[in-house]
């Protein structure tokens, strides 16, 4: 089973490449003009197994909204297209990770249905290049273009770079579980057999 997507998207805004494999061993080669949004989306890769290779030119004179925005857009219709038609897979996966004063849970589920819930009260407007307002525009472009749940709360946490890599890796964490296989699963895991 090979998957694997690569996603291109070019607007007025944003130009857009990405690859993704669900099946990598953590290898990325991540530029998007944003630093600190590049070290987010390393750690995802990283810690989820998954490689990625993303390459963004943004409207960045403007400022990083449609830049990480439109990250997320591509990012969701690549987990949605790798994943495939769903069968075997684990669909639920979460995680738990601390990073010194900073404790996130994620949990997320491949149901083809968008939702986000995100509980994080940064202490911080700004970490490099990055707006923290822009993380959770990022995950809720994840979730609807992807059709997933997620659900994003921080237990602990005062600095807010720690606040926001805990964010990412457990995100990584648990898609890495939700997309993992099953043996005992031998169709789609869903009672109305379909996960679309």
């Amino acid at each position: 089973m090979n998957r694997t997507a690569e996603v291109k998207r070019k607007t007025k805004e944003t130009d857009i490449a990405l690859f993704l494999s669900l099946d990598g061993t953590g290898k990325s080669e991540v530029s998007s003009g944003i630093g600190f949004f590049d070290h987010m989306l390393e750690g995802f890769s990283k810690h989820g197994f998954f490689d990625l290779t993303l390459s963004v030119n943004g409207d960045l004179h403007v400022d990083a909204h449609h830049t990480v925005e439109d990250t997320g857009i591509v990012l969701g219709q690549a987990i949605k297209e790798a994943a495939g038609d769903k069968k075997g897979i684990r669909r639920y996966g979460f995680f738990i990770l601390p990073m010194d004063d900073a404790l996130c849970l994620c949990a997320v589920d491949l149901c083809g249905r968008p939702y986000l819930d995100f509980s994080c009260n940064f202490q911080a407007e700004r970490v490099g290049g990055l707006d923290t307002e822009l993380i959770k525009e990022f995950f809720q472009a994840v979730s609807y273009s992807a059709g997933m749940n997620i659900h994003i709360r921080m237990l602990a946490g005062e600095n807010t770079h720690h606040m926001a890599e805990a964010i990412f890796k457990a995100f990584g964490k648990a898609l890495d579980n939700a997309t993992g296989t099953d043996g005992r699963i031998t169709d789609i895991l869903s009672t109305k057999g379909s996960l679309a």
